[in-house]
């Protein structure tokens, strides 16, 4: 008699080591993201120094309209967006820059490794240290700030803590330190991947460095490009702690730095308006979507548009 082999089926394995992720996602981020949407329709807070629960009552799209229309929202949106940009707008340039010299067969840099280490070492320190390291450089009796005062470099009237703009860039240039060496090695990664034989040929046929860069290593980094401006808008919106403990929880001169994630913690923490705080991180959740979209949509136009062109063809054959 034969004997009937039995087929092992391989596929189950896939779902088991896949499983414990799945889990820990929908309790811990499904599950909180479904609810947080469900209670911004509703009135849900404490009152008489949080001692008294009203609601959840159903109100539809009332928390909404409250929240834009008292404009703290989009006034700490704005800080927000402007902390960002002057963070992430000098990190991208000198982490292409410092990628592109890194990985250049024609430089031929010695020591990266070491460089990448240093550079990437301000990323395993919290933030709160460094804002701390800060409040003591750059506070009105801050040690740096006396060392400029004595070199006559800045009036002794001058405030790095008291003023809007230098405020906002110290907190910038905090957020760029740490990350920019992240950023860098990513966009090294992105560069090596890329076959040498093609920016050799490239110069063997009489392109120069920008035209190489342009033509070829740019837009061969658009995924990986992608994902930095994605991470990074992520982290910008969701920035807490360097201005917390840099401005002392004041959100610094005339609120000028206080974050959307500030104001949502100053919702939960103090007042313990559990829907308006809901309510503005749904917006903040709907806001980060619909620009990440918009950054895949750019990056990705000529695709989009190849895809496009091939689906018309198509379908003009078929007639």
């Amino acid at each position: 008699m034969s004997k009937k082999r039995k087929k092992i089926n391989y596929n189950k394995w896939g779902y088991y080591f896949v499983a414990p992720f799945v889990l820990v996602y929908v309790i811990f981020s499904l599950i909180p993201l479904l609810s947080t949407f469900y209670y911004s329709f509703f009135e849900y807070y404490y009152a008489q120094g949080g001692f008294v629960q009203v609601g959840p009552n159903f109100i539809g799209f009332g928390n909404y309209v409250k929240l834009f229309s008292q404009g703290l929202f989009m006034k700490y949106l704005g800080n927000t967006i402007i902390l960002w940009l002057i963070s992430f707008i000098p990190q991208i340039i000198i982490s292409l820059l410092m990628a592109l010299w890194f990985t250049s067969f024609r430089l031929k840099l010695k020591g990266t490794t070491f460089f990448k280490t240093i550079m990437y070492m301000p990323n395993l320190v919290m933030a709160a240290a460094f804002s701390m390291l800060f409040v003591q450089l750059f506070s009105n009796t801050g040690g740096l700030t006396t060392l400029l005062m004595d070199m006559g470099i800045i009036p002794e009237t001058f405030s790095f803590v008291d003023k809007v703009w230098p405020t906002r860039f110290l907190i910038a240039a905090m957020n760029f330190l740490m990350w920019f060496g992240n950023t860098t090695i990513l966009l090294m990664a992105g560069i090596m991947g890329i076959d040498d034989t093609l920016i050799e040929s490239a110069s063997v046929d009489g392109a120069n460095s920008r035209q190489t860069f342009t033509k070829i290593t740019l837009p061969l980094l658009k995924p990986i490009l992608l994902f930095v401006l994605v991470t990074s808008l992520v982290g910008g919106v969701q920035l807490y702690d360097i201005p917390y403990v840099f401005t002392k929880g004041t959100g610094g001169p005339n609120g000028s730095s206080q974050t959307v994630m500030m104001y949502i913690s100053g919702l939960l923490r103090t007042s313990k308006q559990y829907d308006m705080a809901g309510t503005a991180s749904v917006i903040l959740f709907l806001f980060t979507t619909v620009i990440s979209i918009f950054f895949f949509l750019v990056m990705n136009r000529d695709e989009i548009d190849d895809y496009k062109e091939e689906r018309r063809i198509k379908k003009e054959m078929k007639k």
